[in-house]
């Protein structure tokens, strides 16, 4: 009896410690597919926007995502009748991300009428979790099929363009899902401005100077890729620019460059007269060129009425012009074979009596007015819809920045302020950043012909055509 008793309870211990054992072992199975990353429960992630306008010509970019790197995908399109497979795979490197491209068949037999179609995208993850089927994840977007371009073309144009010079187009740019429509010019992209009434727009052009041949054309481009180009008609007039030849003097050197090379850290510090021309010239010149096409890239909205009625601009009554736009300017020191530096002049110098009035001579907001390193004191006045005005070396200023200028407003008086051995005026003219040559813009003639009559002709089209 005795012995049956101890043997009972050795095996209810076997028992239990048995037990003990399994419930270990299965809290640590538990535990490790809980860690594992093979067992890994969190699902992948699909990249999709809400909406794609689709031109079938170009594929739609899918992002997938996976913590520990995603197994496979399909995706679906269908026009609510009918659905068809668009891609699918399985990726053997294990990428936590990675992106597919979804084409549309050439002979999907979807219906186009029906759109937007729906593009259902499934993805698994590589997880042995849920029996080996992985961790799903779904998402659904809408496709607008669009494979019509812009609609484009050009209402009027100024006539011609001389090289340097600006021009005035308006133009038609229509589509239902219009996303970005521009001039362009080489390489400048200029800005446009809705003209009047929906689907025209007008801009003013420039013919960089520098640049050899000139071509403008209008670039449309819907949301879905579509796009639409034409080029824009406009006689181009060559003209060439004097080139320069100019003595540095120790005077000069040891004067002027040196109290304006004080207001520049790195022209300050050259090692000799003619590093610190060069700094000044060059380095010096092109920050504070750069200054002037940030405050003047852009076009601000513009009063078409006004412009219809553009004066002609002369900022310095009874003036001399002493210097051109776009002069080429070589600089040495003791011989022409030897030159020291080159810049380009992008305005007139027009000289009267000292301190002589400066007017503007339409109206404007004045966005830049301070000091400006070899310009001096220089005031900027925006004219809406692209057309800028710049004033160099003024002995005083009589405008502030923000300020509204009327047409006839004295705004400042002329010096010699920044890099000028004499009293007189820089004038300077710019499209969207592009500095232009003035004399278009001082004539009342060019104005009438070249700005005038192409509003005038764009309004009779536009209303025949409304």
């Amino acid at each position: 009896m005795r012995r049956n008793y101890v043997y009972g309870r050795r095996r209810r211990k076997s028992r239990a410690w048995l037990w003990i054992l399994l419930l270990i072992l299965t809290g640590a199975g538990v535990g490790y597919l809980s860690l594992s990353p093979t067992f890994e429960r969190q699902k992948p992630r699909i990249e999709l926007k809400d909406r794609y306008f689709w031109n079938p010509k170009e594929p739609i970019v899918v992002t997938l995502k996976d913590n520990q790197g995603v197994g496979s995908y399909q995706a679906v399109l269908s026009d609510g009748a009918r659905r068809i497979v668009v891609g699918s795979g399985r990726f053997e490197e294990p990428l936590r991300q990675t992106q597919v491209m979804i084409h549309l068949p050439k002979k999907s037999g979807l219906d186009e009428s029906k759109s937007p179609w729906r593009l259902d995208v499934t993805l698994r993850d590589r997880s042995l979790w849920n029996f080996g089927r992985g961790n799903e994840a779904h998402r659904s977007t809408r496709i607008v099929v669009d494979h019509t371009p812009p609609v484009v073309g050009v209402v009027a144009a100024s006539p011609s363009i001389v090289k340097g010079g600006s021009a005035l187009v308006i133009f038609k740019a229509v589509d239902p899902h219009l996303k970005e429509v521009y001039l362009q010019v080489g390489k400048k992209r200029f800005e446009v401005l809705p003209y009047k009434h929906k689907g025209y727009w007008a801009t003013l052009i420039a013919w960089p100077f520098r640049m050899q041949r000139f071509r403008a054309k209008i670039v449309a481009i819907d949301t879905a890729g579509n796009r639409s180009e034409l080029n824009v008609p406009i006689e181009e007039i060559g003209k060439k620019y004097r080139v320069s030849w100019i003595h540095l003097s120790d005077r000069f050197l040891n004067g002027k460059i040196v109290q304006i090379a004080q207001e520049d850290p790195k022209a300050s510090a050259a090692h000799s007269p003619l590093e610190r021309f060069r700094a000044v010239n060059e380095g010096m010149r092109i920050a504070n060129e750069n200054l002037i096409h940030r405050y003047t890239a852009k076009p601000s909205a513009v009063d078409y009425d006004r412009w219809k009625n553009l004066k002609a601009f002369y900022p310095l009554k009874h003036a001399m012009r002493v210097a051109d736009f776009g002069d080429e300017r070589h600089y040495y020191y003791t011989s022409k074979d030897h030159p020291v530096s080159l810049s380009y002049h992008l305005g007139y110098d027009l000289a009267s009596t000292r301190h002589a009035p400066i007017y503007s001579s339409n109206a404007g907001r004045v966005v830049f007015a301070s000091r400006n390193g070899i310009y001096g004191n220089m005031p900027i006045i925006d004219h809406g819809f692209g057309l800028y005005t710049i004033y160099g070396h003024c002995s005083s200023l009589l405008v502030e920045k923000g300020d509204r200028v009327k047409a006839g407003e004295v705004i400042a008086k002329t010096g010699m302020t920044g890099l000028a051995l004499g009293d007189h005026l820089h004038f300077g003219m710019l499209v969207q950043g592009i500095e232009v040559l003035p004399m278009d813009w001082m004539k009342q003639n060019w104005i009438k012909s070249h700005i005038d009559a192409v509003f005038r002709r764009a309004d009779r089209i536009i209303e025949s055509q409304l």
